[in-house]
């Protein structure tokens, strides 16, 4: 019987976090928590993590700053879990490299749903990975075990993790117009941007690694009335 997914629960309110463990164990999963953001990476580094349920504000390191040093090293889940509302705090929060957002108060149903589905997106990754790692398109080449690209003069750069989710929904779909919703769906949660704006910033980003202009883009086309385009062949 393969081992149960191990979920670390960091919350500093010591209410909600004992609420949080026990319904995740009752539901079968190997449970780990701390309400220090400062045990974090150690727990991370050394206990077999797959999914991090992290809230924001804590003594210690901030949720941000655990996010872009968990990612740093790690491609497990990470989920945050906070009390902030505002738009900015998503679109830090996604930058930093988190998988999905959930606001309190929550219902532990709809967090426990969408655990369940990043545990899934993440082993996917994860096996597709060992299969096959590198990917290579028009010149360029994407490693997918560290998320860095390869120009075709050979100079390497390591994408965000926007920038990367957007990069594999694009090559997964090559040769097909996909518009914002779609990769929004793709890509993340759909109750992250329900105006799908950080697409266009996304892309934007992408480009300018690839070396590219909006008004000349040909690995990312812009297709007028529909959304975009990934046009090289992957293989």
């Amino acid at each position: 019987m393969a081992e149960p997914d191990h979920i670390l629960v960091v919350e500093d309110e010591p209410i909600t976090r004992e609420q949080l463990v026990s319904y995740f164990q009752e539901e079968g999963f190997r449970v780990s928590s701390t309400g220090s953001g400062d045990d974090v990476l150690p727990m991370v580094q050394n206990h077999g993590v797959n999914l991090v349920l992290l809230d924001i504000k804590l003594p210690g390191k901030d949720g941000l700053t655990l996010t872009r040093e968990i990612r740093a090293h790690s491609d497990l889940g990470v989920i945050l879990v906070t009390s902030k509302q505002e738009q900015i705090d998503k679109i830090l929060g996604l930058e930093s490299g988190a998988d999905d957002y959930v606001t309190k108060p929550f219902d532990p149903r709809e967090l426990l749903s969408r655990a369940r589905n990043l545990l899934r997106r993440v082993h996917a990754q994860q096996t597709q990975r060992r299969k096959n790692h590198i990917r290579h398109f028009a010149g360029w080449q994407l490693d997918l075990n560290k998320r860095e690209l390869t120009c075709p003069q050979g100079e390497k750069t390591t994408l965000s993790a926007g920038e990367y989710q957007l990069l594999l929904a694009f090559m997964e779909r090559a040769g097909e117009p996909m518009n914002r919703d779609q990769l929004m769906t793709r890509i993340r949660n759909r109750e992250w941007f329900p105006d799908d704006r950080y697409i266009d910033v996304l892309v934007g980003q992408l480009r300018k690694k690839l070396g590219e202009r909006a008004a000349t883009a040909k690995i990312i086309a812009t297709i007028h009335g529909t959304g975009y385009l990934f046009t090289p062949e992957v293989t």
